[in-house]
């Protein structure tokens, strides 16, 4: 038994954890991280690294099957899952050693177990004691389940569909937000039937409508099925597969259930709630700046109620740091965090929908732009459709940015510019943006709103 004193003691090494372990460090902080599994948690191992090799390897098998079309002679051979299981562990390998050896080199102490809040400023990891000046909760999330149904044999998570070493035939997937629209999306390039149960109006729903719309369109294109507004009644299962069945009464086959409606926070059993920290169902309650309601508290990533994103969780890791440190960081409010969805097609967006920028300016102070993916050449050349959707108030700022099609995502890091610095379109039409890229459709979105558009 050894009791050891750091300025800082964060619990979860996650993405919010190591952030905050690292900004720490490199502020001068003695820190220790406790970690029960491996460091970079769900993010790293089993959620946003090891789906999108997944991902990119369905996209090449769409190109493969397409190539002759770019006058590329090719067979497709079909999916060889070892090699795939290779690859994604590859680069799971190679970036947990780079994240290791950093952390290792930052001088942090690292203490493997499961840690338990006992104090105030106190984390216990099995019969160590860790006493920090400030304690950080980063203990991150697991994948929910619904009232009644077990997951267990064809019934499986997230983290049972990354592990699995056959192509499945027929899937049924329970949810229709960011983990299985990916899923799904993921499959059907390597040639399984995919039926999505999504129990609101649209797949991933907490997207502009426009978006949602496009993307229900993409789906049925690609022959992914769904039914949406209707929930999930039941499931039985055998050594063949599963029979799914709807609150209507219609029912599904398929050889697996993946069920993907949401994850929630990894707090149970680990002391906060004894120690009096505030809590509501799970999630651990803060102020804007993330202090708990115990002084020299704080709580970061999955586990505070909102967007459950890595970069979000690494983004209040690094603004934790700060904070302790008396630099006092900007507050970047969830609704101008970018998102994205890594399916066929991508979605990224950032801000207000429509809908809810009527709702706060009023309906006839908001205007918004779709400018069609189908007019810029890089779009043309890869071969992708889509929108690029941009809100703004009238003589005011861009309050919005929503895109759809292939490689989208890599254009939100101007959108997120525009949005949190609350530049108006007249502000960024003078800019140039390189020819030809997807980019210039941001260009052309925002020179239309600043009343000159090029190409209507």
């Amino acid at each position: 038994m050894s009791e050891q004193t750091f300025d800082i003691v964060i619990l979860g090494a996650g993405s919010g954890g190591y952030a905050a372990a690292l900004r720490a460090s490199q502020l001068g902080f003695s820190v220790a991280l406790v970690e029960k599994g491996k460091i970079g948690g769900t993010c790293l191992h089993i959620g946003c690294i090891p789906t999108k090799a997944l991902l990119h390897s369905a996209e090449v098998a769409d190109v493969t099957r397409e190539s002759a079309k770019y006058g590329v002679t090719s067979t497709f051979g079909g999916i060889d899952i070892a090699a795939v299981t290779a690859y994604r562990e590859g680069i799971v390998a190679g970036k947990f050693k780079g994240l290791v050896g950093h952390i290792k080199a930052r001088g942090i102490t690292v203490i493997e177990g499961e840690g338990r809040l006992v104090a105030a400023n106190t984390v216990k990891v099995g019969e160590d004691t860790l006493v920090g000046k400030n304690v950080i909760l980063a203990t991150g999330s697991y994948s929910r389940s619904l009232p009644g149904l077990e997951l267990g044999g064809r019934i499986i998570a997230s983290e049972q569909a990354l592990e699995l070493d056959f192509v499945p035939k027929k899937v049924v997937v329970l949810g229709g937000g960011v983990i299985g629209v990916e899923f799904s999306s993921v499959w059907r390039s390597w040639g399984a039937e995919v039926t999505i149960i999504e129990a609101l109006p649209h797949l991933v729903p907490n997207e502009d409508e426009t978006i949602s719309k496009q993307f229900e369109r993409a789906f049925r294109r690609r022959g992914i099925q769904f039914k949406l507004g209707t929930r999930f009644q039941s499931v039985t299962q055998d050594e063949n597969g599963v029979v799914v069945t709807l609150e209507t009464g219609e029912t599904v086959e398929a050889e697996l259930l993946l069920v993907a409606v949401g994850r929630g926070p990894s707090t149970a059993g680990l002391g906060f709630e004894e120690v009096g920290v505030a809590m509501d169902r799970g999630f651990v309650l803060t102020n804007e700046r993330l202090l708990t309601n115990i002084p020299g508290v704080y709580a970061v990533g999955d586990i505070v109620p909102g967007l459950q994103l890595a970069h979000r969780g690494f983004q209040q890791g690094i603004f934790v740091a700060e904070e302790i440190a008396g630099l006092n960081p900007i507050v970047i409010d969830d609704l101008n965090i970018p998102k994205v969805t890594y399916s066929d097609p991508e979605v990224a967006s950032i801000g207000l929908s429509e809908v809810r920028a009527q709702e706060k300016y009023g309906a006839d102070k908001v205007t918004s732009y779709d400018y069609n993916l189908a007019g810029n050449g890089k779009s043309h050349i890869i071969g992708t459709s889509g929108i690029v959707k941009v809100i703004r108030v009238n003589d005011g700022p861009v309050v919005g940015v929503h895109m759809i099609g292939a490689r989208v995502g890599e254009l939100i890091g101007e959108a997120q510019l525009v949005v949190n610095w609350e530049a108006y379109p007249e502000d960024i039409a003078p800019l140039l943006h390189a020819h030809p890229t997807q980019n210039e459709a941001l260009g052309e979105a925002f020179m239309a709103l600043a009343g000159k558009p090029l190409h209507v």
